[in-house]
């Protein structure tokens, strides 16, 4: 939902998105949409204003914006997490795989990390628009 969002935003070329044009586009509540943004905004990847003009923009220029960024700005936890429940210790499996499963999920999610810094959120805009299938951007 976060990657849709900034689409959006880098989309319209710096003009300001409604919370409630930006929820029609994910198909979501405005109220959904309003938390993400607060994450992006502490994230540093959107400002959001209120009043007149209201409404939210990117930070910063689409191509200085990597995917990676991105997911550390929403995912609150790893994605590859060991079970919740300790084993037994007096098990030899169980005494041994944390440690295990825990050196192959860090350089899993390392490596995930280094992919999606290689790819900006304007490679993604530009994967939009070559779909062919986006109308322009509306003027304001």
């Amino acid at each position: 939902m976060a990657v849709h969002v900034l689409a959006v935003l880098a989309y319209q070329e710096g003009d300001r998105v409604t919370s409630a044009c930006l929820a029609g586009s994910v198909n979501t509540n405005p109220v959904i949409i309003r938390r993400l943004l607060l994450s992006l905004q502490k994230a540093r990847l959107v400002e959001t204003s209120k009043g007149a003009g209201a409404g939210s923009r990117l930070s910063r220029s689409p191509r200085r914006i990597n995917m990676a960024e991105i997911y550390r700005s929403v995912e609150d936890s790893e994605s590859f997490a060991a079970p919740s429940r300790k084993p037994r210790a007096d098990c030899p499996v169980g005494s041994c795989i944390i440690d295990a499963l825990d050196r192959i999920f860090t350089s899993a999610q390392n490596a995930m990390e280094r992919d999606l810094a290689k790819t900006t959120l304007a490679d993604v805009i530009e994967s939009v628009k070559k779909s062919g299938f986006c109308a322009p951007p509306k003027a304001s």
